[in-house]
């Protein structure tokens, strides 16, 4: 049995990043290479440590979802007010069903109508996630006027994460800089941090395609199962279009390795191949995939990664890639030489 204190480690909450770098390509880059010593380097880098052995370079793979302002404050019919956090944020208008993470109304009654404050919309709640679903915080909710994906664009808040701790909370900035150049699809209530370090001109540089997953906030949650195969993060949806499989299965044939940017391109890949014999096939699909020590990586060879939460599942990716020792040990340097952690912070390059 592997536990989740094994994908535990110390971090002064000091170098927990509360606002991004001046500059998208201005975080450091801590290179842990497959072999030889730990490199401190820089995103700036990045292209020139891609094409450093003289072989073909990789194909970067990025994901395209948007961030959406999924956080909104609701009225109870007593006035009561409290807040919403859109699991699933999509195009939806009456008559459809989504789900919520609420807090501040724990006693809310089957059928009571909630009005989503500065938005014309009203919901109808339904009932709480029952003992067997994998989302167990998760409310389900019934649209009864409105589009959703209207009202949280007109009166949504950015959902940053909570340890990006501020009294002022969410600022302009973070409209800009909580989400990637290439972000193109609305559906994520996180953003897939690892691309936030990309700006246009480095991505000009490097040769890569873009696929969709749309992050729910079940990915980042600690791992509290006693077993870390039973935990769960709940499904999130995913598309790759024919082009990008294409590419991708392209660049595989020539024998170039797939640099996936985050663990959501490394979860998205992996599921799809182990459900189709290996290959990147073009689709869409929900994937519940957390991957665990054991796990045989079928596409991804190197991985871009922001530093990530002790005993989460994001870390566990990480460690299941390169070896846990061996990235801990990474981390553990990391924390010495005074790396910024986190969503905002800096960033790994890691080979499998």
């Amino acid at each position: 049995m592997t536990s989740p204190a094994d994908f535990d480690f110390e971090l002064p909450l000091e170098q927990i990043a509360q606002q991004p770098a001046p500059q998208r390509r201005g975080a450091r880059l801590l290179h842990l290479p497959r072999g030889g010593p730990i490199e401190h380097r820089g995103v700036v880098d990045l292209p020139e440590l891609l094409g450093a052995r003289g072989h073909a370079p990789p194909l970067v793979v990025v994901n395209d979802s948007k961030v959406v302002p999924a956080r909104v404050h609701a009225r109870r019919e007593t006035g009561k007010r409290f807040e919403l956090l859109i699991v699933e944020p999509a195009a939806l208008g009456p008559g459809a069903r989504l789900r919520a993470w609420i807090r501040g109304a724990k006693k809310l009654r089957e059928g009571e109508l909630l009005n989503v404050e500065g938005a014309e919309l009203v919901l109808r709640f339904v009932g709480r996630a029952g003992p067997d679903d994998p989302d167990s915080r998760a409310s389900e909710l019934e649209i009864v006027a409105g589009e959703l994906l209207d009202a949280l664009e007109s009166a949504g808040q950015l959902p940053l994460p909570p340890y990006i701790s501020r009294p002022e909370g969410p600022s302009d900035r973070d409209l800009t800089r909580y989400q990637t150049v290439f972000a193109r699809e609305r559906g994520s209530v996180a953003a897939p941090t690892a691309g936030l370090h990309l700006d246009r001109e480095l991505l000009a540089e490097i040769d890569h395609v873009a696929i969709t997953l749309h992050v729910g906030p079940g990915t980042f949650l600690p791992i509290e199962a006693e077993d870390v195969r039973d935990h769960k993060v709940g499904a999130e949806r995913f598309e790759i279009t024919a082009e990008a499989a294409a590419r991708i299965e392209a660049a595989r044939a020539q024998g170039r390795p797939i640099l996936a940017v985050g663990t959501t391109v490394t979860r998205t890949l992996e599921s799809v191949a182990a459900g189709h014999g290996g290959a990147i096939v073009a689709g869409c699909g929900a994937t519940e995939l957390v991957i665990t020590p054991g796990h045989e990586f079928r596409v991804v060879d190197r991985l871009l990664s922001n530093f990530h939460l002790p005993r989460s599942s994001l870390l566990m990716l990480v460690c299941s890639l390169a070896g846990r020792e061996r990235v801990l040990s990474a981390y553990a340097e990391a924390v010495r030489a005074g790396y910024r952690f986190y969503s905002y912070g800096d960033c790994m390059l890691v080979e499998r």
